[in-house]
């Protein structure tokens, strides 16, 4: 069987009419607005903005080399992630798969959303098995989450294994991008035309260093960039998101300067934790974090919180027995984490 959109899209989604929004009927901006019941002082903030976001998105199909009807622009990258839940899976019937571990949003949505998830154990290496991903499907499959470079790993999958999936798999592929701008690895996006049930996200919260703006990006073939745009809030870009943005897109130069100063920091980092004798791995990283096993994990945790130094503790998940994550910061944080990593090899000889 192979993939056919209308297959997976619920009948409801498929059958809806959706809002209609005044700003995307009637677009003219030397218009007289009298339809919206908006105040008509305060400009530009009292008029709503662009439900499509139609400038918006062509700057960031130029920098991306897409197209702005792939693009959906959602509150973050988790409301694509909830909306594509919503439009493609049936409540109390349908299921999805999470790689196991991985991002945590992938889950809690499909749980708010009564859809039932099946993880999928990486493997050593923390790659997945295309075999497995298989087997755990049926029927009822409609999503597959794979998030490259993986949180809280840090690696890239790999090309070929995500490959078998998207030409096997008759459901959707969402391959999460977040982190990708630290890395030298491809990006998904040049795949969309090969495969039609591929869809990617990627963010302005990491790289762009724009996390508080909440604007992330799901990009796909037109028809399930069609439904998302049907089902979701009209409204759900700000005004001032999308001034926020452009701004800092205007400034492309600094983000590529943050990148290139977070992975000499990256490098400099693995040293130092690589050479804690507390530390007995720091896992491959393609992301701006490090996975690191420590032979307490508990003990440095604590440690570091009680020094007003936050890190995450991921020791509960699948193969990271001991670990903690730890972002890289700027130089002068960095430098203050080794030392007290330092500090507490030398409090516990």
């Amino acid at each position: 069987m192979k993939f056919e959109l209308d297959r997976i899209t619920r009948k409801n989604v498929r059958n809806m009419v959706p809002y209609s929004s005044a700003r995307s009927e009637y677009p003219w901006h030397d218009a007289v607005l009298l339809d919206a019941n908006e105040n008509p002082y305060n400009r530009p903030y009292n008029r709503y903005p662009d439900p499509l976001q139609a400038g918006l998105k062509s700057r960031i199909a130029q920098h991306l080399g897409t197209k702005g009807e792939r693009i959906f622009l959602g509150n973050g990258s988790d409301e694509a992630i909830d909306l594509l839940i919503r439009a493609f899976c049936e409540p109390g019937r349908s299921n999805v798969l999470v790689m196991d571990p991985s991002y945590g949003m992938y889950a809690v949505c499909a749980r708010v959303n009564d859809v039932a998830v099946r993880k999928v154990k990486l493997d050593e290496q923390f790659q997945p098995d295309a075999e497995a991903v298989a087997v755990s499907t049926d029927g009822n499959t409609r999503i597959a989450f794979f998030c490259s470079p993986n949180n809280p790993t840090g690696n890239l999958l790999d090309k070929a294994r995500l490959e078998q999936v998207l030409r096997s798999f008759t459901g959707l592929v969402v391959i999460d991008e977040a982190y990708v701008d630290f890395s030298s690895g491809r990006s998904w996006l040049g795949s969309l035309d090969e495969f039609p049930n591929l869809v990617v996200l990627r963010t302005f919260s990491k790289a762009w260093g724009m996390a508080g703006v909440r604007l992330g990006m799901a990009v796909a073939g037109e028809a399930i960039i069609e439904i998302l745009n049907r089902i979701k809030f009209p409204y759900n870009i700000s005004m001032l998101a999308r001034r926020e943005v452009l701004g800092m897109m205007k400034k492309e130069y600094r983000m590529k300067a943050w990148i290139r100063s977070i992975a000499k920091e990256r490098d400099r980092m693995k040293d130092g934790l690589s050479a804690l004798t507390v530390v007995d791995r720091v896992f491959p990283t393609d992301a701006n974090f490090f996975l690191v096993r420590f032979r307490d994990s508990a003990a440095v945790f604590e440690y570091l919180r009680q020094h007003k130094i936050i890190v995450r503790d991921r020791s509960g998940l699948h193969q990271c027995r001991n670990c903690l994550r730890l972002t890289i910061g700027k130089p002068a944080e960095n430098k203050m984490l080794l030392r007290q990593l330092s500090n507490f090899v030398k409090e516990n000889p």
